[in-house]
This record gives structure tokens, sequence and C-alpha cells, in this order.
């Protein structure tokens, strides 16, 4: 394999979605379509607020949302009271009894029910946006639109609250009014721990990546509350920026593409070019550039013992995000957010395809890179296999002081389970390095990967010494001694699955000054390149211009006075080499040291 790695003079992930998307009907599950995007847009509401200190328990409500496709129905429903605080300090939060054929099929309300609007004669009360703790219910939370007209200016207020209490005259009311228990009323409404939408990837390997970034605490892929779509791609010409209308569907994505991470909720209002709803936070990123989606709902999935969910398929991004509070999210129509565009070729026999995904959250890069990895295998190998792949990629972008940058690589893997994830990690923790540099901006990431079936790996057996004319085993009874100012040659001794032997050499002239050390010799399949410390693109070149690729073997010897530590990658070999020795280096007694560790 031929190893490069480029650099000129020269984006931390947030919380995970699952502990701060839910916030009460959160985003619905989601299926993927391409298609291109409509440059029409919505008509405007520009709707007015309803006083909500005018309210009285028993006032007639009606609303907006959507069960199937892209046009809202509407519902009804009563005031049951409102809770004073009951989002935030400052911030209350109304409580409405809702029905309508569609909430009867469902059980309730739904997940991506999340900013429908209720009106009060006329004018906008607030969006659905919290459901009771218990489980399904008509039993709603609203958000005070009059806290989202502004689209979103307000910051989080003190004491803002993901559960939300409920006293026993108000648990007596909502009983009396439902088919809810007294004791299922006091336990409140809460968020509804519902799980980030996740396309191209099943949720076996969702799952999968979980497990593993976890137990090797990789930051990326940590949440475990990832959910792939639950439907294929299907058309959704319906859903185009028109539709994006109080009462409709709109989706916030991560990324969009082959993996597409997104929620799916309601329209609460459009006016002026813009659109808010939700009534609760996407993940509360705050000021932010996600995309903006139109949405084509499927169905709405009944769930007895959680919360009801609507499928949907999301268009192509529309506009941009800009803000997700703690009322809502809001954006405008029109330019789109900036993106890093993973782009992903994938090779087997004679199949091969190339698919790529945008992605608008800079935190998210390394999952999505991931991801689009696992899914454009996936699609190509159709099979989880034992096998070989030749992996090269480039990343390309701004460094800290803005000026561009190109890093490329490539390398070789063996697996005998599962080739597809065995080669994607490498990139990814190096995407999550670059992604989370202050001032580093990833523009691209494009990878060619050819797999094969064979999983032959190259094991090193030993190292020996050259000594008086004859190769010598360095092990128990002879350590490596070194004279200074002289030649030190060595060979690993690499043993190949069927016996055979080859040999690798290093040779290093011993300085005048030094004294005894260590030597490591490693395959490059059992190092390790250590980017996860790297505080610039600099130091990423670094790290990777100080490792061996997967079929090299690196010797790294360090000696005190001998000029600092010095790494040598051998020439590539004729597969992939596994295993590692750490040796004492003994330049005082000559008698060739202690015995190494590892032999």
């Amino acid at each position: 394999m031929t190893r490069s790695i480029q650099a000129g003079r020269a984006r931390a992930l947030p919380a995970t979605f699952a502990a701060t998307m839910a916030i009460g009907l959160s985003l619905g599950t989601l299926a993927v379509t391409g298609g291109a995007a409509s440059s029409a847009e919505p008509a405007p509401d520009c709707a007015a607020p309803y006083d909500v200190a005018q309210l009285e328990r028993g006032d007639a409500v009606t609303g907006l949302t959507v069960e199937s496709g892209t046009t809202p129905e509407e519902f009804t429903g009563e005031v049951i009271g409102v809770l004073d605080d009951g989002i935030a300090v400052g911030l209350d939060m109304i409580m409405v009894e809702l029905e309508s054929p569609a909430l009867e099929r469902a059980g309730g309300i739904w997940q991506g029910m999340s900013g429908s609007p209720v009106y009060v004669d006329g004018q906008l009360l607030g969006a659905v946006a919290y459901g009771l703790s218990w489980g399904p219910s008509p039993i709603a939370g609203v958000t005070p639109f009059s806290e989202m007209d502004d689209y979103l200016a307000a910051r989080r207020a003190p004491g803002a609250k993901q559960e939300v209490e409920v006293d026993g005259r108000t648990a007596r009311a909502i009983a009396r009014r439902s088919d809810v228990s007294r004791s299922q009323a006091a336990q409140g409404f809460t968020a509804l721990p519902v799980p980030m939408g996740v396309t191209g990837v099943s949720q076996a390997r969702l799952d999968k990546a979980h497990r593993y970034a976890t137990k090797h605490d990789k930051g990326y892929f940590a949440s475990g509350a990832l959910a792939s779509g639950r439907i294929g791609r299907t058309g959704a010409r319906e859903a185009a920026p028109e539709t994006v209308v109080a009462g409709g569907n709109i989706a916030a994505s991560i990324s969009y593409g082959d993996v597409t991470y997104a929620g799916v909720g309601t329209v609460t209002s459009v006016c002026d070019g813009r659109v808010v709803g939700f009534g609760h936070p996407f993940s509360f990123l705050g000021g932010t550039t996600l995309g903006l989606h139109p949405a084509d709902a499927l169905y709405v999935q009944p769930d007895s013992l959680g919360a009801p969910f609507k499928v949907a398929n999301i268009s192509p991004a529309t506009g941009t995000i800009d803000e997700d509070r703690l009322t809502g999210i809001s954006g405008a129509f029109g330019d789109l957010p900036d993106a890093a565009t993973i782009t992903s070729t994938v090779t087997y026999e004679d199949r091969a395809r190339t698919g790529s995904s945008d992605i608008y959250y800079t935190p998210y890069s390394a999952d999505v890179t991931f991801g689009q990895q696992i899914a454009n295998h996936d699609r190509v190998l159709d099979a989880i296999i034992p096998g070989g792949e030749d992996l090269s990629w480039t990343i390309t972008g701004t460094d800290e002081a803005g000026a561009p940058f190109e890093l490329s690589w490539a390398d070789r893997y063996v697996s005998n389970y599962d080739i597809t994830f065995a080669s994607s990690w490498d990139l990814a923790d190096t995407v999550y390095v670059l992604s989370n540099l202050p001032d580093v901006r990833i523009e691209s990431i494009t990878t060619d990967g050819a797999v094969d079936d064979n999983t032959d790996q190259l094991r090193l057996g030993s190292v020996e010494q050259l000594r008086g004319g004859e190769w010598v085993k360095v092990g128990r009874r002879y350590g490596i001694s070194a004279q200074r100012g002289k030649m030190l040659n060595l060979r690993a001794v690499l043993k190949a699955p069927d016996g055979t032997l080859s040999y690798v050499p290093f040779s290093t002239r011993i300085g005048p000054r030094a004294r005894s050390g260590s030597l490591n010799v490693m395959g490059g399949a059992s190092q390790w390149t250590n980017v996860w410390n790297a505080k610039s693109v600099a130091e990423v070149q670094e790290a990777y211009e100080n490792s061996a690729s997967n079929d090299e073997v690196l010797f790294n010897l360090r000696l005190r006075r001998n000029g600092g530590k010095l790494n040598v990658a051998s020439e590539e070999q004729d597969s992939v080499v596994v295993g590692r020795k750490y040796y004492f280096v003994d330049l005082d007694s000559g008698r060739g040291g202690p015995a190494c560790r590892g032999c």
C-alpha cells in the first residue's frame, strides 16, 4: 500500500441527542428520499398570539396537524388549565384535552405532533409540545405562542424543566376530564425520551457501533438512543416547500444523504420567509445551522406502552434552521447551511457504488462519516463478511489560521469477521479530532475502498540482532546490546499463515553520547495512530507521519542523548502485520541486558 499525508499551513460535541432532543413530544422517526428542492416558499400566516391571561378553563380550542401526507387536518379540544412556571420560570404550560379521529386511532398525541398550532377564537394560543409521563393520552401540554412569536430570541430561562409536576388539584381535574387516572395524572408532564432518527444504517449496526464506541470511549456514537429509519426510501414529491405551513410537517437535520440524522415535527407558524415549530428544543443547541426540510408523513404508529410516533419521508433542505431554543426551533427559507460532504466509493467483486451525505452540524461529522462508510459497504457487500480492504481517504478544509489543508492516507485492513467495521473506525476518529479543533473547518471527505476476500496476516514472531556475522534471536538469553558510534543491525521475523518466514531489516548508527534505552517493534496493525491528543491540523499530520500503515513494521528506538526518539517504518509487506515486541537496549555492559518483554 502507498501512503501519503500532506497538509498546508494550515470545529466539542454537545450532549447526546437522547438527553436533550426530546423535551416534550419529540421528533418522529423518518425515512429519507432524494429529489430536487423547490425554491417556492409557503404562504405566510403571521398569526397573532392569544393572550394567555384571558384564557379560562373550558375554553374551546382548535388545532392543525398532519397524520398522513402533507395536508393539515383539524382537531378540537378544551382548556384544562394553566401550570404557572410549568416549563420554566416565567414560562407557563397550558394543559388541553384534544380529540379527533386521528388521535383516537393513535391512542393520543404522538411524537412528531410537536409544534402543532392550537387556536382560540382564531388567535394562536401555542404549540402542542408535552405529553403526560405515564403513556399515550389526549392530554397535551402547550407552549404559549406569545413566547415563540419573536422566533425564539429569548434564551433559556433559569430553572427550565424537562419534567413538569402536577399538584393534587390539577391531577383531579385531569382525571375528571379524561380516561387518565388521578395517580397517572399526578406523574405530571415530561420529556419523552425518543431517539434520533437515522437512515441508511440498520439498527443492528447502530447498536454495535454504540457498544464499541462506549467501550473505547470514542466520544461519538455514544448516545445509544439512535434509531434507524423505520421505512425505506420512497418518493416524497408531495413534500415541497409550499407544504411547510401552520400544522404541516417540518424536519430539522444534522445531515442529509445516504445517512440522514433528522427529526420530524410540526410547523407552528410561518411569516415573512421564516418558520417556527416544535414548541420545544430539537437538541437545545441555541444559535445553530441545521437543515430545514419539508416532510411527507406516511402514517402514525400507535404505541400502547410509550408514545405513538409519526413515520415520514423528508425532502432535500430548502433553508436553514438557525435557532434551537427552549420554546422551539426557527429558521429561514432560501440559503442552505454550509455543509461538509462525505463521499465514499466501495468496490467488491463486480459490484461498486459511490454515495454521499452532506453534514450540516459539525460536531456530528464523525458519526456521519462512520455511518456513510457502513451504509455504503453494507449496500455493496450485502453481508457481514471476513476479508481485506485497501482504503484510501482525503480530508480537505481550512486550519485554525484559515489556510487550506489536505490530509491523505492509504492503508490495508483485514478482519476475520467484519471487514466493514474494521476499516471504518480510523477515519472516523480522525474526523472527530479535526471537527473538534477550534476554528478548523472540514470541507470534504473522500474515501475509496476496494474489498477482497483475503484475510492473510503476517505475525511478528521475533527480532534478531546481527552479532559476529550471525543472526541471533533476541530473547530471554540474549537482549539487545549496542556500542556507541557503531551500527545496530536488527531484523524483524514475520511468519505467514503457511509458516513461511520473511525478514524486515532495521539498521541505525548509535550516537557517541547515547545512553541505554528501549526498542519497540510492532506490526502496523498493532500500533495506534495517536491523533487524539492533537491540538492542531499540523499535529494530526505529525501523528500520521510517525505511524506505520497496517502492512508495515514500525521500529521505535528511544535512547537518551541520541538525538531523540527514532521512528522508522519499513517497506510495505505482502499482508497486514500484527504483533509487537518490547526490548531493553543496553549500551553499558555490553552483555545484551536483561530479558525482553513479549518475546
